[in-house]
Order: structure tokens, then sequence, then C-alpha cells
């Protein structure tokens, strides 16, 4: 995004527009802080925005500022169509292919609105005039921050933008602790608190709030984990009669694959869940060092993300997928040998 692109975006931007903000499908805490932190913005400058998320989301990110006013596109469809085709702006956040949205690409297609990405994936796809486009972000929401002192709007930044950007920027950072994590991502983070960020609250909020049935599960994906050694990769599994099992809700998994990855001597690690709903098998990647699960999720899971985070999907049986798995494993021998 170059000085002409912020030029003209700000122009755009200081007059009244109808905007819709849109996250991926299954949206994180990036996805829901970047876009919450952006709609305060926005409404904050006299605009009608709104945000519109392809489904739900963990419970454990409903408490944020203005949750409450996100429309879910597979529970509200012809309003949030509606809302699309009138739109004279819209910001895509989190991610950088349509199909990310599901349901939402084909309409989002068709809108002859504006379209403004800000993401930090790899292999950004053509589809917006404006894009600002950096895998070397620790998060989207760090690209908001970015994003609003680039349009000299870093003054507006309030309690309820602080917080939003916090929880994307610790969530996509595992607490701070990933390779992207950098002095800069610190400086916007203690800038953030002096802004009204409570960080103790949100890591309260977003890690230390469990019910007993996710540590009950945690304790079934724990009980699956197996090691291959020679390729030094964990990978768990939960059945869709597992998730049962436990009364599963939407985010109950989230960070079970971070255990594999916290073993000894371990640079790869996976877990797969069945969705019996969707007929596909969910695929979660980690990854230290060099080791690149984007390219491993494009080139056999129908998926990617960054090099050492990546998601992807399977079509065939929970088993089945497993043992694809492990059967490419051998390919990567050396790679995973020395990342």
């Amino acid at each position: 995004m170059n000085k002409q692109d912020l030029l003209e975006i700000k122009q755009l931007l200081s007059s009244e527009k109808n905007i819709v903000i849109v996250p991926h499908k299954n949206p994180d805490g990036d996805a829901i802080g970047s876009t919450l932190g952006l709609l305060h913005y926005l409404l904050k400058i006299n605009h009608k925005a709104t945000i519109i998320a392809p489904n739900d989301y963990p419970n454990f990110l409903k408490w944020l500022p203005l949750e409450h006013r996100i429309l879910k596109h597979e529970n509200d469809t012809p309003v949030c169509n509606e809302l699309i085709e009138k739109a004279d702006i819209i910001f895509t956040l989190d991610f950088n292919a349509l199909h990310r949205t599901g349901s939402m690409e084909s309409v989002l297609k068709q809108s002859k609105a504006l379209k403004i990405m800000i993401d930090h994936h790899q292999q950004p796809d053509g589809y917006a005039k404006y894009m600002f486009s950096d895998v070397t972000m620790s998060s989207t929401c760090q690209m908001v921050y970015h994003f609003l002192d680039k349009i000299d709007a870093l003054n507006d930044i309030d309690k309820d933008i602080a917080t939003c950007l916090y929880v994307g920027i610790m969530t996509d950072t595992g607490s701070f602790r990933y390779r992207s994590t950098t002095s800069t991502t610190h400086r916007i983070i203690a800038n953030l608190i002096d802004k009204g960020a409570d960080n103790a609250l949100i890591h309260n909020h977003i890690y230390d709030t469990n019910s007993y049935n996710r540590m009950q599960l945690l304790g079934v994906a724990l009980n699956n984990l197996k090691i291959i050694s020679e390729s030094r990769t964990a990978y768990t599994s939960l059945s869709q009669a597992e998730l049962q099992q436990f009364d599963y809700k939407k985010g109950d998994t989230e960070g079970f694959v971070n255990y594999g990855l916290s073993l000894d001597n371990i640079v790869l690690a996976a877990i797969f869940i069945e969705d019996k709903q969707n007929n596909i098998i969910k695929i979660s990647l980690r990854s230290k060092g060099n080791f690149s699960v984007n390219e491993m999720s494009r080139a056999h899971f129908e998926g990617g993300g960054h090099t050492n985070a990546a998601g992807g999907k399977s079509n065939t049986s929970l088993e089945a997928t497993i043992e694809k798995f492990i059967s490419i494993l051998p390919l990567h021998n050396s790679a995973l040998k020395n990342a």
C-alpha cells in the first residue's frame, strides 16, 4: 500500500460511507479483534459500518466491546446480502482469498463495492483495489494498528480499540512467543496498554476461563497423542463421538495442537478433528524453525497459512487422513531433521 493509495483511502473515509467489514470463516481472535478494532474506529468517524462474519466463533471472544453487533451470514443471509450489495466499501480482514469466507464468496465477488484488504497471510489473491499485505507481520491486528498510523488516526485509538487489537496480537503470537513477535510488536502492545487495554483481564478472558467439558476434551486429545520420532512429529485426533461426549462448543479445541509442539525434539505438530456436519476432517498444523507447514498444507491438504501455523482439510475419513499424513512425512524428514 503506497502513499497514493493511503491518500485515496483517507479521501474515501473523509465522508460518510456504507461500510461492511468481513473476517474469514470460523473467525479466530485475530479476525474478530481486527474487525472490531476497525469497526470502533469507523463508527467514531461517523461511518455506517457493520461486521458480517461468515459464521459463529468461540464464546471466549464474546465479551469484546460491540461484539453483539456482529452479524452472522449463516444466520441472517438475506439481511447480510443486502448490506453487502449496498456497501460503498468492503474491508476484508485476516484473509486474502475470497473462498476463505465460505458461502459468502459469491455475494462478495458480485459486489461492486470498493474492496480494501488488510492481511498477513502468504500468496494473496488480487481481488481488492487496495491491498495492505505483509507476511512478516505478527497479526492482522498489528496491521490495523499500522493502517491507523498510516492514515494519521493513532490518536483515535481508545480503550475499546486498544482492547480489540491487543486480543488479536496476543492470540496470533501465542502470547508473544512466536518468531513473528518483534520489538515493534512489543512497542505497539505497550502503546495499547497505555491506551487502556487491560492485559491481565484480557488474558483471563481468553485463556483462563475453561469449562469442565473442555478440560475433559483436552484430556482425550492428550491421551490420543502419538509421536513419530524419526520425523520429529507429534499428532493427535478427535473423533465426532469424542467431541459429542464432552458437549463440544466452537473454540473448545483452540490451542490443543500446541501441546504436541511443546514436546522435546518435536518440530511438527498436527491435530485432526472430525466434522461430520460438513463431511470433512479439519487439520491444524504447527511447526518450529524454518519448516513450512504452509507449504505442506497447500501441497497436501487444500489449505495454507503461515510458515509455522497453517490449516487444511481432508474429504476422506479420519483414519485415512491420518494415514496420508504419516505417509508423506518421509518426504519431509530431511527438512524436519534440520528445522
